[in-house]
């Protein structure tokens, strides 16, 4: 497979459409309304990075924010990436950078939750956690039984931080 260029930014309104696309191509990523990515990508936009390519195609998002009683937090809500990006680092790619640009803001602790068995996410998290020097918590935040009624799997939250590498050094390690 070739290697695409993508270039990374900070998300625009303009991106809500192709996010919810790129995010209906991601299985088995929950979609939510073309609404909710409009107000991703616009009012949550210093929290979340975009990924495109040099014919201007979104082929990889991170949507997160700041939960108002941790400010020094950054939650990753999702990762996007287009099949034909995968295998390149993207993903960890957007992660650092992202991390970066928040930790700016005075973020110092990175958060997330993962489904059992999404292999995927979980090393995406444990390797940004290793390069960040970051020790990481686990525990079920919500649970499959009472609060999915049984309709999706848990949600395993990972907790890290605080981080003790710069994502700069990171990236060369």
């Amino acid at each position: 497979m070739a290697s695409i260029n993508a270039t990374l930014r900070q998300p625009t309104a303009a991106d809500g459409f192709a996010l919810n696309q790129l995010v209906a191509r991601c299985q088995p990523l929950d979609t939510n309304s073309v609404y909710c990515n409009l107000l991703q990508c616009a009012d949550f936009a210093d929290t979340a990075i975009a990924a495109e390519t040099d014919d201007g195609d979104l082929v990889g998002f991170i949507s997160g924010y700041r939960p108002p009683a941790r400010p020094d937090t950054l939650f990753v809500w999702q990762v996007a990436v287009d099949s034909r990006m995968r295998g390149q680092g993207l993903a960890l790619k957007m992660l650092l950078a992202l991390v970066e640009r928040t930790r700016a803001a005075g973020v110092t602790r990175l958060e997330t939750t993962i489904s059992p068995g999404n292999d995927a996410s979980e090393a995406l998290f444990k390797k940004a956690f290793r390069l960040l020097g970051a020790e990481y918590t686990t525990e079920v935040l919500f649970s499959r039984e009472t609060h999915f009624n049984g309709q999706h799997d848990d949600e395993v939250i990972y907790r890290a931080g605080p981080f003790t590498q710069s994502t700069t050094q990171s990236a060369h390690a």
